[in-house]
């Protein structure tokens, strides 16, 4: 053969030390992690080791387990099982591990027990985006998407849970005068002796299973009382013996939308307490049914919220709500983004379904422009629920103003990109964990990385600042 070729020994041995520095390009996304996360401040995570008397084995280092998790979950690997996998397989994370091979069960307890540490560096990433030039506040738009919770599809209804309870009292009750019974034969028979306390693997089973609907039950009927009592707070009444909350005076104060408004949440919150109405699931009890637009269809999960700023698609503001509806999480999202950077943003943009009329006239939104239209796309019927409300008419006038218009029409290229970079591109479309409060800090690490990704890609690091 004429032709000379490479040598493609497998078995030929190194005559140096392979270098990690020598796996990589130059530019690669996991260098930038690693130069990123030396400066980002790890003392919460270390205090967690001071407290303990240091036996045992060496643990892995805390920087290489956050590079980790970090780089993970900026590729869309969530899964403990998967990144420990990649630990061998993808040459980027072998190099963030500095070929050490933690298995799953350690990332997926140093991810449970950090998790709140964890979520916490989603406000020291933005600092420096706003250090990277790449945060302005100049408009900042706000939207939210439903992302499914890590349960399965059985939910119970309360009257489910109602005649699961009935049946199984009568198992339960069943099972006990069958074991008294046969205590007493035998009793009988050899007379009494030392009794064995443990019960029967049958009833101890039935039991577990009807003290867990009884909380359910619990749970829901608590919730529904609590509804109720907001609901009978927030009514402004009529002034009526016997009327909720205020009376005439706080009724004519109110506008007429906004009573109607608060007259059926009453109505509906009094249905709700005489038999709640929603879906309670055993595996993640937090999650909530609600309509997935993209997939035309109910799921459980959550209300997924972003606030992204519109000079980099940086995201300001991130929170995740068991309510399907966006309306009442402007303020929240607003307030956020003052709290996390120390000033308003100057615009604020959202869709229809952030409509509400008692938050767009909030104080709190003085001194900042409120662009969200009232009308749906598709709303011819929601246009007629808001006659003579001049709060609606104003919004409406304001958004035939051409600055105004062309502000307002930038809100899909800043928020929805972001959405489709994170659940199509990263394929992250369902929480790995439960529970309410570790799916919101599971959501701010992904917002997280969105912002190192961000970061990346305008290629600045912090020693060039």
């Amino acid at each position: 053969m004429s032709k000379r070729f490479r040598p493609c020994d497998l078995n030929q041995p190194y005559l140096l030390p392979p270098s990690l520095e020598d796996w990589l390009p130059e530019h690669h996304l996991a260098r930038f992690i690693a130069q990123i996360v030396d400066e980002l401040d790890l003392s919460r995570i270390y205090a967690r080791y001071q407290r303990k008397d240091g036996r045992g084995l060496a643990a892995y280092h805390p920087l290489m387990m956050t590079r980790l998790l970090l780089y993970a979950y900026a590729i869309g690997i969530t899964s403990s099982r998967r990144i420990e996998k990649a630990t061998y397989d993808d040459l980027a994370l072998r190099y963030l591990a500095t070929d050490q091979h933690p298995d799953h069960d350690t990332i997926a307890a140093f991810r449970q027990e950090h998790l709140e540490e964890l979520a916490k560096l989603f406000v020291q990433a933005l600092q420096l985006c706003r250090r990277a030039g790449m945060v302005k506040l100049g408009n900042v738009a706000i939207d939210g998407t439903k992302i499914r919770a890590n349960a399965g599809r059985r939910a119970y209804r309360y009257a489910e849970l109602q005649e699961q309870e009935r049946q199984l009292q009568e198992m339960v009750d069943r099972l006990l005068r069958e074991a008294a019974q046969t205590d007493s034969e035998e009793d009988a028979r050899w007379g009494k002796g030392r009794s064995d306390d443990r019960l029967p693997a049958e009833l101890a089973t039935a039991q577990g299973r009807l003290e867990k609907i009884r909380q359910a039950k619990r749970e829901l009927e608590e919730e529904a009382q609590q509804r109720l009592g907001q609901a009978r707070h927030d009514y402004p009444g009529s002034g009526k013996p016997g009327s909720p909350q205020q009376g005439k005076g706080a009724r004519e104060e109110c506008s007429p939308q906004a009573y109607e408004k608060l007259k059926k949440r009453l109505w509906r919150a009094r249905r709700e307490a005489r038999e709640p109405r929603r879906l309670y699931h055993f595996t993640d009890p937090d999650c909530r049914m609600m309509k997935d637009k993209g997939l035309q269809r109910l799921v459980h999960g959550y209300n997924a919220q972003l606030a992204v700023d519109g000079e980099a698609q940086v995201i300001v503001g991130a929170e995740v709500s068991q309510e399907a509806a966006d309306g009442g999480l402007l303020l929240p999202m607003v307030d956020q983004v003052r709290k996390t950077l120390g000033e308003a943003p100057r615009v604020v943009t959202a869709d229809a379904g952030y409509w509400d009329t008692t938050s767009i006239n909030d104080p709190s939104l003085a001194g900042i422009e409120t662009l969200v239209t009232p009308d749906a796309m598709h709303g011819a019927r929601r246009k007629s629920q808001h006659k003579h409300n001049p709060t609606v008419e104003r919004m409406r006038k304001l958004l035939r103003q051409p600055r105004e218009r062309s502000l307002y029409g930038m809100r899909k290229t800043i928020v929805e990109p972001v959405f489709g970079q994170i659940k199509q591109i990263r394929g992250f479309r369902q929480f790995t964990l439960r529970g309410l409060a570790k799916v919101q800090a599971e959501w701010k690490l992904i917002c997280l990385t969105h912002n190192l990704l961000k970061l990346y890609r305008h290629r600045w690091l912090p020693q060039l600042a």
